[in-house]
């Protein structure tokens, strides 16, 4: 059973290796990956047909209702009798037989809508148009930010890979050598074995890493509707790249916030379309009118009888009373929720400036100008383990603060990308 538990790590994280060998490698930079993104995004391609939509219902509200024409007291044919109580029969229309006897009537009706009704509807739907446009920009707003926020972790996670795959073959190399020294009777097996452990815990560290690596690569590929086949590696992007933006006065950033947020706009549209409503249902309120005409052939003291007529509610009862109350009600209830959202966007904003300076300032505190040296440090401990210089304790403890001084510097480094990308998307534009 012991002998499962040290082999089974290793194998685990042989078989990925494996995988990763057998897999196509893609190897861009986030703005490659993210043009990607921004092309093949799924749920993105469907918020863009929203805005087509609401352009369509543009289109209908311009339209004038259409005319309605019935034909009515069409006799198909007449009897003998009928003919002898009418007397004289129906003269044909044309011809010596065609509509002989034929009566028929024909009505027109055309709907002509009053008090600017279809212009305030074209007006109500350009604003959902536009609210269209900018939902498509908050979307794009969210996804952009988990779509950085995945790369980020996926850039985190394959460091931090590669530094315990270093460690791991440089620890394997010291095993190795442990190992013909103990047959040798050179040095004391548990010296070996207590290696031979820290091998093993690294190796299934780097098994946990991988697990997590697929995740976040299996998001990553969703977003950007791509072959599942692909292993992707991500090349540049420095953390130093925003540290400027802790240069910006925060009421500079706040301003941008409440010009530029798609969640801002929206709560100022959400007052114009309310506005624009109201408008309309008080117009609803005034009658339409409906032009008539008649054709009538035979059924009147004219032979073909041509008249007009028109025809309009009377506005007794129903004068639209409730609906004019509600959108002035709405009027009212869009004003205060875009008075929250502004008010929700100053305190992200001030949130989000605070966390990206704490980030910054913990950085420097991680760096400070020594890590670049703590690599050649574990170099010179291991030469003197190998020539027993130091004991393997002293080694096993640097290595230890080696290993937690690297990942807490990719954590910081993490987090500070974190945290700009958290600002530009409380601030809703690219600051950078």
């Amino acid at each position: 059973m012991s002998y499962l538990k040290i082999l089974c790590p290793i194998v685990l994280s042989c078989c990925a290796a494996l995988s990763y060998a057998q897999t196509d490698t893609l190897r861009l930079s986030w703005q490659e990956y993210e043009a990607i993104f921004l092309k093949q995004n799924l749920p993105l391609l469907a918020e863009r047909l929203n805005i087509q939509q609401a352009e369509a219902n543009v289109i209908q509200a311009r339209l004038w209702p259409n005319p309605t024409i019935s034909v009515e007291d069409v006799n198909p044919f007449a009897t003998q009798k009928q003919l002898s109580i009418a007397g004289e029969g129906l003269p044909p229309w044309f011809g010596d037989r065609f509509g002989r006897n034929l009566q028929v009537a024909v009505n027109f009706e055309q709907l002509i809508l009053t008090a600017g009704k279809r212009k305030k509807l074209v007006a109500l739907e350009s604003v959902s148009v536009e609210m269209a446009q900018q939902y498509f920009e908050d979307l794009l707003r969210q996804l952009k930010v988990e779509f950085r926020s995945l790369l980020n972790q996926l850039q985190y996670q394959q460091t931090l890979h590669q530094l315990t795959k270093d460690q791991h073959t440089s620890v394997a190399q010291l095993t190795e050598l442990y190992q013909k020294q103990v047959e040798k009777s050179n040095i004391r097996k548990s010296d070996y074995l207590r290696l031979k452990v820290l091998e093993i815990e690294i190796a299934s560290q780097q098994t946990e890493i991988e697990k997590e690596i697929n995740r976040i690569q299996a998001e990553l590929k969703k977003l950007m509707n791509m072959n599942g086949d692909l292993y992707l590696d991500i090349t540049g992007q420095v953390p130093a790249h925003y540290i400027p933006l802790r240069d910006i006065p925060v009421s500079t950033l706040t301003e941008k916030a409440l010009e530029n947020r798609p969640d801002a706009r929206i709560a100022s549209l959400g007052i114009r379309y309310s506005e624009q409503q109201h408008t309309y249902e008080q117009a609803i309120k005034k009658p339409d009118v409906t032009v008539k005409g008649v054709y009538d052939r035979g059924s009147n003291f004219m032979l073909n009888f041509f008249g007009v007529g028109a025809a309009i509610d009377l506005p007794v009862f129903n004068r639209n009373q409730g609906n004019i109350k509600n959108a002035a009600i709405g009027i009212q209830k869009a004003q205060i929720l875009s008075e929250q959202k502004q008010l929700d966007i100053k305190v992200d904003v001030e949130l989000a400036y605070t966390n990206l300076l704490t980030a910054i300032r913990f950085l420097h505190q991680v760096k400070d100008g020594w890590t670049e040296d703590i690599s050649q440090v574990l170099e010179g401990y291991r030469k003197n383990l190998i020539g027993r210089n130091i004991s393997l304790l002293e080694y096993l403890d640097f290595l230890d603060a080696y290993l937690r001084n690297k990942k807490l510097v990719l954590e910081a480094e993490k987090d500070l990308i974190q945290k700009a990308e958290e600002l530009q998307y409380q601030v809703g534009t690219e600051i950078l």
